[in-house]
């Protein structure tokens, strides 16, 4: 590593322990895991906040989801046309998430692993839910950050009015950790935060005599 002309001398192991660490909070931080906060991963918070930015209301008509892509990549998530169009379908497929945040029109795929027609073809817009998650963003309830080219300005994180980590939960693999959490139910969710607004010392058991299990898109049978 060169210091003004000088070459600094460093220990191998050291180097390769710091680049390894840059390299995982980047990969954690950056793009695999969600933040707890809003529960959305980088992708997914700037796909919702692209489709605002174009309008895309619940009560709107829909739009091609290629136009959601192109917004998204050309403004916030410079990582290939795939990745954006996989993690939009994600966002709108009734089995993959409890309370999908995107509305789809067309082929989105289904259970038994058939793939989503091409993004020239499905169209997109924000479900109610989503725009509970967006609202109030003009009102100084978040931080913004530059984004990738130092052109624009996006949220770091979404108000979320809900819980979307525990209602939607989340899957990922980073490097060095991963993350699996399963969907709950919003009206359970919903009963178990008034409760922890009235009482901040109620119990983990209490909580869980309100929200009993996970609750998945497709049901599911404990045995």
């Amino acid at each position: 590593m060169a210091t003004e002309g000088k070459i600094a001398p460093l220990y191998l192991e050291e180097e390769m322990k710091n680049s390894y660490l840059n390299y995982a909070m980047s990969v954690i931080v950056g793009r695999a895991l969600p933040n707890v906060r809003d529960g959305l991963k980088p992708v997914q918070r700037r796909i919702l906040y692209a489709m605002q930015d174009l309008g895309l209301a619940s009560n709107k008509p829909h739009k091609k989801s290629a136009r959601v892509v192109g917004e998204t990549l050309g403004k916030y998530h410079p990582h290939g046309d795939i990745a954006v169009y996989d993690a939009l379908v994600r966002m709108a497929q009734q089995f993959s998430l409890r309370y999908p945040l995107v509305g789809g029109q067309g082929n989105f795929g289904s259970t038994d692993g058939d793939p989503p027609a091409a993004m020239r073809y499905t169209e997109v817009k924000l479900t109610p839910l989503a725009e509970e998650m967006l609202e109030d963003l003009d009102k100084e309830t978040v931080d913004f950050a530059p984004n990738f080219d130092n052109s624009l300005q996006e949220p770091s994180l979404l108000p979320a009015k809900v819980p979307n980590l525990l209602l939607n939960g989340s899957s990922g693999i980073a490097v060095g950790m991963a993350t699996n959490i399963p969907p709950h139910n919003l009206n359970e969710l919903i009963d178990a935060c008034t409760k922890m607004i009235d009482n901040p010392d109620i119990s983990l058991e209490e909580i869980l005599n309100i929200v009993k299990a996970p609750d998945f898109p497709t049901g599911g049978i404990i045995v």
